[in-house]
């Protein structure tokens, strides 16, 4: 055969089907059914094409996958971007970033008890800056190792393949006798397979695996320890923003938030009596929760700063909610002063005339993927801080299990507001959204790097 032209093109299938009422008893199997279904899809949803293609190879693709025309993207780049990984692959340091080596904070320095040092006082956790390692794997480690801890309970979104952390310790706990229970989200988006491999191997070591709460996806990122010591039974968590992986950890900034406070341990303690199945209870002390509380609280924090004075500072994945934006809209007609940081969908339009001029959105982009999702109502002593895994979309606020946990450590309050003060700062490079919904680059002349300036803190902090 005589070959008279190439080209590139790159299909997209459907890959997120619905699971039914019939298939949720036996979830593992559901999803792995699904994976085989996935593997042979002829479900095409969209096209990817070299722009040079000719207009015969695009309308035969477009007929034999029986799609529409305004399904065909053309592209005059890359079809691939992931293939850039290969350059990177390259050993040129010289053309990379410098690297940023992680620290250990300090009240986690060489510290031979890490629940002595948890119990003195909360810690916050900002990762990369903070190295993962040595943090949150630290105290699944330790919870693994000593004789005295009685449970060990974890989510597990997305977790690396590699890692010999997290999945280690709780194997380690489970083989050494301990009650160790892991609620794996078998559904999360192309980390199916994986997840299906880590529950198995969990169970083959003795751990309780669960799958969550029929119908909801489990985002929520918490750890619980329960431990024996001299006063009786005590509770530590872990409450973050992402996910339990140490590869993501190097790349994703996030926070998270180390504690033996005993009523967000308790709610931490009955959210996962929820998850796996043993309680029915939908209110909580402290945490806000998805999908029973956070969504009421978070109405109810706004409304509380609607008022000339009012302040509202917000950093997430995403903005979409109509109900959340009526009301930050409403907020801002009263006379409350916001400002949002925004890394992906916006759906809120700033600087209306009469409806949102009191509201500014920026986002950030950066060698890191910003990641944390921080909320800080009021100002000064009676500001009221939250982290935890739900951004303000409708799918986290009322289809998924996420947990947000208030930050009520005065030196815990102090780098928060340190952390949102480097994204709020005037001279900081950055994005900004206008009226028009267009995103603007501001460059200040001597402008800071956001994200050096954390790492540099954090370091600082270290020292």
């Amino acid at each position: 055969m005589t070959i008279e032209g190439h080209t590139l093109f790159r299909v997209t299938r459907n890959q997120d089907p619905e699971l039914g009422e019939d298939e949720v008893q036996d979830l593992r199997r559901a999803v792995e059914s699904l994976l085989r279904e996935r593997r042979r899809s002829h479900h095409a949803v969209r096209l990817e094409v070299d722009g040079r293609a000719d207009d015969e190879v695009r309308d035969l693709l477009v007929e034999e996958l029986e799609l529409d025309p305004g399904d065909v993207d053309q592209l005059d780049g890359l079809i691939d971007m992931s293939d850039l990984w290969q350059l990177y692959g390259l050993d040129r340091p010289d053309l990379k970033d410098e690297p940023w080596a992680p620290v250990t904070p300090p009240r986690l320095q060489g510290a031979i008890d890490v629940f002595a040092a948890i119990r003195e006082r909360d810690v916050l956790l900002h990762h990369p800056y903070d190295d993962f390692a040595t943090t949150v794997a630290a105290f699944l480690r330790a919870a693994a190792d000593d004789p005295d801890v009685l449970t060990v309970k974890q989510t597990l979104y997305r977790t690396s393949g590699s890692d010999q952390g997290v999945m280690a310790a709780l194997m380690r706990a489970a083989e050494a006798g301990k009650q160790v229970v892991a609620l794996v989200e078998l559904t999360a988006r192309f980390d199916e397979e994986r997840n299906i491999e880590w529950a198995q191997a969990l169970e083959q070591a003795g751990a309780h695996v669960v799958y969550g709460v029929v119908g909801l996806k489990t985002h929520a990122k918490t750890s619980l320890v329960v431990r024996r010591e001299p006063h009786g039974i005590r509770r530590y968590a872990h409450v973050g923003t992402g996910n339990y992986n140490s590869t993501t950890a190097r790349i994703y900034e996030d926070l998270g938030l180390l504690t033996a406070d005993g009523d967000v341990a308790s709610d931490v303690a009955e959210l996962f009596n929820y998850m796996t199945g043993y309680s029915h209870e939908r209110t909580y002390r402290k945490l806000l929760v998805a999908p029973s509380t956070l969504r009421r609280g978070l109405e109810t924090l706004i409304r509380e700063e609607s008022h000339e004075g009012g302040r509202i500072v917000a950093k997430g994945n995403g903005l979409v909610d109509p109900g959340v934006i009526e009301l930050l809209y409403e907020a801002s007609e009263a006379g409350a002063e916001i400002d949002l940081v925004v890394r992906g969908i916006c759906c809120l339009v700033p600087g209306m005339p009469g409806q949102s001029e009191r509201i500014r959105v920026r986002s950030f982009a950066g060698r890191y993927l910003e990641h944390s999702r921080i909320l800080r109502f009021g100002t000064g002593g009676e500001a009221r801080y939250f982290i935890g895994s739900g951004d303000l979309m409708p799918r986290n606020l009322d289809r998924r299990v996420e947990a947000l946990t208030p930050v009520e450590d005065p030196e815990a309050r102090e780098r928060l507001d340190q952390i949102l003060d480097v994204y709020l700062a005037d001279g900081v490079v950055r994005w900004e959204l206008d009226g028009a919904g267009r995103w603007h680059h501001v460059r200040p002349r001597d402008g800071l790097d956001a994200q050096r300036h954390l790492y540099e803190l954090a370091a600082q902090r270290a020292r």
